[in-house]
């Protein structure tokens, strides 16, 4: 295991931690270090531009681009030509599941999970309305992990995609990726992945991976709203894309990049990967460490956890196969009343389902409001673990009990 990283270290650089509160909200958007600030910050103050013009601050907007679009490459182990920019991962997916969709035949499969995010499942239903396709669903198991065989089996000859997530963004689990991907390449499919929650936990290398396509959100992992697609380059070159006729078919622009880019914002992107980087010898050192850091943090709350019998974790309890993100329930309470008081008490947590439909709905939770959850990343504390426990401890121990049936009552 690598030497853990040190909290202690790396809050200071976090202006938004000096508040005081438990910021445990992670997987909804990680706050950013000051470094992050200040490079938009800097980009806007020094006069900002478009790129393409002959004069100084368009010049810089240029290298700017390039620098970002290197940064990208660097940490999803890709080519910078093929990185594409856009506002998020959701609307980037459409697109791309839109293009890709023109390239198939009615009847043709695409096989999405139970355990996703639904930037990574509506997009696919929307084209194979449109394009005549068939979508079928991977189950998850009943400690919320993916059924990796009854995925296999689903992939047949007219797969075409399999779109999978790398981490769940409710329950934590990790998926195998590489296994995922050999048997969509088995059968001739692309396998096509939502990094999101995967990328502030470990390193989103698409090469590394195995995956076709590879899409992540900069403000998930310390940095700017934006959305990275990393698009295998011959998919990246040959895909029909949308966009206006002047723009450019070619390097150093991308195909999937439709209009003006948040140009401060990739600064903020080339700031939060040099960060990521600057926590370790390299990237992957530095989220060795992140992981060990983190992987104590999750023993921690899932040992203090068991020791409350009104709070139900949904997920696994094993945490090499997990993030530090942790939904659960509190007998009695609706999920965001939960939450509400948890604010109260400088803890900020999620309730609901997290977008993660199928995934609620799967477990039975979407009926009933969702679920709490807790999501930690390598700035939280195992102080700030143990604060988050005792508190659904003094919710717990609030909460009215109801007479076991063997009681008269009072």
């Amino acid at each position: 295991m690598a030497e853990p990283l040190d909290p202690a270290l790396v809050r200071p650089r976090f202006p938004a931690l000096a508040s005081g509160a438990a910021y445990l909200d992670g997987p909804g958007g990680a706050q950013v270090p000051e470094a992050v600030i200040e490079a938009m910050a800097a980009h806007l103050r020094g006069g900002t531009a478009n790129d393409g013009g002959a004069f100084a601050t368009s010049r810089a907007t240029i290298e700017l681009i390039a620098q970002a679009r290197r940064a990208a490459a660097l940490l999803t182990g890709s080519e910078p030509e093929e990185v594409a920019f856009g506002p998020n991962m959701t609307t980037l997916n459409f697109l791309l599941a839109h293009a890709l969709a023109r390239t198939l035949e009615p009847g043709d499969e695409v096989v999405v999970t139970d355990l996703d995010h639904d930037a990574n499942v509506a997009p696919w239903l929307r084209v194979a309305e449109d394009h005549d396709l068939v979508i079928r669903v991977a189950p998850i198991r009943a400690d919320a992990t993916l059924d990796v065989e009854a995925l296999e089996a689903l992939i047949g000859e007219r797969t075409r995609v399999v779109a999978f997530t790398l981490a769940s963004n409710a329950v934590g689990s990790l998926t195998d990726a590489p296994r995922i991907a050999r048997a969509a390449h088995a059968a001739g499919a692309l396998a096509w992945a939502d990094a999101v929650h995967y990328a502030p936990h470990r390193r989103p290398d698409r090469g590394a991976l195995g995956v076709d396509v590879l899409l992540c959100s900069p403000y998930k992992f310390f940095g700017p709203h934006l959305g990275i697609a990393s698009i295998r380059r011959d998919l990246a070159e040959s895909l029909p894309a949308d966009r206006v006729r002047p723009a450019s078919e070619r390097p150093p622009g991308h195909r999937f990049e439709t209009g003006t880019q948040s140009f401060e914002a990739l600064a903020g992107l080339v700031a939060a990967v040099t960060y990521l980087a600057s926590l370790g010898d390299d990237l992957d050192d530095a989220y060795a460490r992140i992981r060990t850091h983190e992987e104590a943090l999750a023993h921690v709350v899932l040992d203090r956890l068991a020791e409350l019998p009104d709070v139900t974790l949904h997920g696994t309890t094993d945490v090499a196969q997990r993030t530090p993100t942790f939904c659960f329930t509190v007998a009695g309470l609706a999920p965001r009343a939960v939450s509400e008081q948890l604010a109260q008490r400088g803890i900020y947590t999620w309730d609901g389902n997290y977008y993660a439909l199928a995934l609620m709905e799967a477990l039975g939770l979407q009926a009933q409001g969702g679920a709490v959850r807790a999501g930690f990343v390598h700035y939280n504390t195992v102080d700030e673990a143990h604060r988050l426990c005792d508190a659904l401890g003094e919710l717990t121990a609030a909460r009215p009990r109801e007479p076991r049936r063997d009681e008269a009552p009072a």
